[in-house]
């Protein structure tokens, strides 16, 4: 599960053998969340979320979306979609 990037004390990642569509698992602080990145123009919508509260989803959400191009091309590169 490679990390695609770091921020705030949490890690994005991407499962290897993951399904469709594109999304991420943001990790940390005994927390995960689920994110659907809607390649390559968003918005990134959360899907599951396993102890982040409100304001911190929103946060993350908003980090996310600065780094969507990133993100999408990581999980393209994984999938070996192109």
């Amino acid at each position: 599960m490679p990390t695609i990037l770091r921020f705030g004390g949490l890690r994005v990642a991407v499962y290897f053998n993951d399904h469709r569509p594109a999304h991420v698992h943001v990790i940390g602080r005994r927390c995960e969340a689920v994110f659907n990145l809607n390649c390559a123009i968003g918005p990134v919508r959360l899907r599951e979320n396993y102890g982040f509260s409100r304001a911190e989803i929103s946060r993350i959400a908003k980090v996310l979306t600065k780094h969507l191009v990133t993100l999408c091309g990581a999980w393209e590169r994984i999938h070996d979609i192109a």
